[in-house]
């Protein structure tokens, strides 16, 4: 991928790591392009540096939004809004710079529309949803005297082995479980010292909210309005859920998506933080080393779809979009 479009979107690094969302296993990792390039400081591996993950953070909110009792048809007014926080207004635009009226939750979070995101964080609130990220393992997050409104839009930085085990726990439908990179450690003789055992993982967040995320995740004609119906977010022969990232100065780009037995985090970028070619966004620089990846790497693996979530139960019609 760096290879095919890095002198064109002036980046020269990128990352990967890919874990197996029911036993935490580490599949599959790579620091960087090259180890041995010390123009891009190839040693360093960036899948355990924190980076800015742009809109691919935008799930965790959504999540809590849907634990909170919002669905996914839930409508909210994408128009610019100016929000008053304790050290200013706070005017977020969306990429385009567009406004979209009236729009669902579903088709916001699809066509990744900040305005939107900004709100459902306003609502869910900042120090839920820090807890929430907490319980699913980031480490980066402790100082919360930085976090504002704009950390739906990837205000914080993340680890990219982190943010794959946050979304591996969407993919083993609301169960966290320990990451875990090495399987046995044996001595010279043979005798195991220490070995990889199962672990029943721990519960973040319950099934209905897990499964509405991944249903609205995996809805690629949700997402065509602003990415095309031919985009590098889909599989050929699986449903997948995905999320793209892009931080404001393309310093970062990101995917990050999963099947229920596969979860892979792509980064690109610029080890020394330069900026990338305006335009470096996610769906264009990462994705498409995602796809590919995701797409040979789960040959030979069962096609699994996600389970549906219930109906909603709730008469409100704010909350039904009606």
């Amino acid at each position: 991928g760096v290879e095919q479009r890095g002198k064109t979107y002036k980046f020269t690094n990128a990352a990967l790591v890919s874990l197996d969302p029911k036993t935490g296993q580490i599949l599959a990792m790579v620091g960087s392009k090259d180890y041995y390039d010390d123009t891009i400081d190839g040693q360093v591996n960036v899948t355990l540096r924190p980076r800015q993950p742009g809109s691919s953070f935008k799930p965790i909110v959504y999540a809590q939004a849907f634990s909170r009792g919002y669905l996914p048809q839930t409508q909210v007014w994408d128009v610019n809004t100016t929000f008053k926080t304790e050290i200013g207004n706070y005017d977020p635009r969306n990429y385009d710079l567009k406004e979209h009226g009236p729009i669902s939750l579903r088709q916001a979070l699809q066509g990744s529309l900040n305005i939107p995101a900004v709100k459902m964080l306003y609502l869910v609130g900042i120090g839920r949803t820090l807890d929430f990220a907490e319980q699913l393992g980031y480490t980066t997050l402790t100082d919360r005297s930085r976090f504002g409104l704009s950390l739906v839009l990837g205000g914080g930085e993340v680890k990219p082995i982190e943010h794959a085990a946050a979304f591996a726990a969407f993919a083993n439908d609301g169960v966290s479980m320990p990451t875990s990179p090495i399987l046995k450690v044996q001595d010279n003789q043979g005798a195991i010292l220490e070995e990889w055992r199962p672990n029943p993982g721990k519960r973040v967040l319950d099934t209905q909210s897990v499964r509405l995320l991944s249903n609205v995740l995996s809805d690629n004609q949700a997402r065509t309005y602003v990415f095309g119906a031919k985009n590098s977010l889909t599989l050929p022969d699986r449903p997948v859920a995905a999320k793209t990232g892009t931080t404001n100065n393309f310093k970062d780009a990101w995917t990050v998506g999963y099947t229920p037995n596969l979860v892979t985090a792509v980064w690109v970028g610029n080890s020394d933080g330069t900026e990338m070619k305006r335009g470096a966004d996610g769906s264009v620089i990462a994705a498409p080393i995602w796809q590919g990846y995701m797409r040979d790497a789960v040959k030979g693996m069962p096609i699994e779809t996600f389970k549906a979530p219930e109906g909603a139960t709730t008469d409100k019609p704010a909350i039904l979009g009606t």
